[in-house]
């Protein structure tokens, strides 16, 4: 099958990441998937929630905001309506989510680190982009903060992508026009080591077998694989400082 923009059935569109996007952020990344654009930062606060404070751990959390004019009409900012959307708060707790899983909060101290993805410009898979993008600018901003440090707190890398089902084919990584007309949309949020951080499958029509199922993860698995290795090729020198820390650090007894 060939796709409206000439791509194969598990061809992932241009993928391109800009490292130090923006001046004054810790961490910032201009993230660009097709003509989805979106630009992730990474801000470190020197304080917690309250409802964290004395426990000696820290917090990663995320914002998530998309320009009127990043689709083809204009969309009301969320603070002209009083209130962010329901999709709004969804992705930004699912990009929070997703870094926290890979991140030992215990070391940030008294921390909290705050992750902000504006869309610029939307085709599709914003929220898959946000979540690559912004682990990038979460290791930049964590490699500022332990500068000294050879191996940075993040137990492994983390990336996101889309599939989709039409006609019982697998649609690797989506478009606006392709997601409109999938029977089935399917992210997938996945570690370096291929462990699975979050899967949000939804039939559109008709249920969706387990075997289709399967289809469309190894079809994701071997797109992520190849998101995973554009982070480590951007990230340079600070990819060697992710992935070494393991969960052993934080077991009583193996405190380094």
């Amino acid at each position: 099958m060939v796709r409206i923009d000439g791509r194969g059935p598990e061809d992932l569109r241009p993928v391109r990441i800009e490292r130090n996007y923006l001046k004054y952020p810790e961490g910032s990344v201009l993230i660009e998937v097709g003509e989805t654009r979106v630009i992730c930062t990474a801000t470190v606060e020197d304080k917690v929630p309250l409802w964290l404070r004395g426990s000696g751990q820290g917090w990663i959390t995320a914002e998530y905001a998309m320009l009127p004019r990043a689709t083809q009409q204009r969309n009301p900012r969320d603070v002209t309506r009083g209130k962010p959307s329901g999709r709004t708060v969804e992705i930004q707790r699912l990009v929070g989510r997703a870094l926290r899983a890979v991140v030992d909060l215990s070391a940030l101290g008294d921390r909290t680190i705050w992750i902000d993805c504006d869309v610029l410009q939307a085709d599709g898979g914003t929220r898959t982009a946000a979540v690559t993008g912004a682990f990038v600018a979460l290791v930049d901003a964590l490699a500022r903060l332990f500068p000294d440090q050879e191996v940075l707190p993040v137990y492994d890398f983390l990336a996101a992508t889309s599939v989709g089902l039409l006609d019982g084919q697998p649609l690797l990584d989506l478009t606006y026009a392709e997601d409109a007309r999938v029977q089935v949309d399917l992210n997938l949020v996945m570690t370096g080591r291929g462990r699975i951080v979050e899967i949000q499958g939804t039939a559109e029509g008709a249920p969706f077998s387990r075997e289709e199922f399967q289809a469309m993860l190894a079809v994701a698995e071997k797109g992520l694989n190849e998101l995973l290795l554009l982070q480590a090729e951007v990230l340079g020198e600070n990819a060697a400082r992710v992935g070494k820390w393991t969960h052993e650090k934080t077991r009583p007894g193996n405190e380094e």
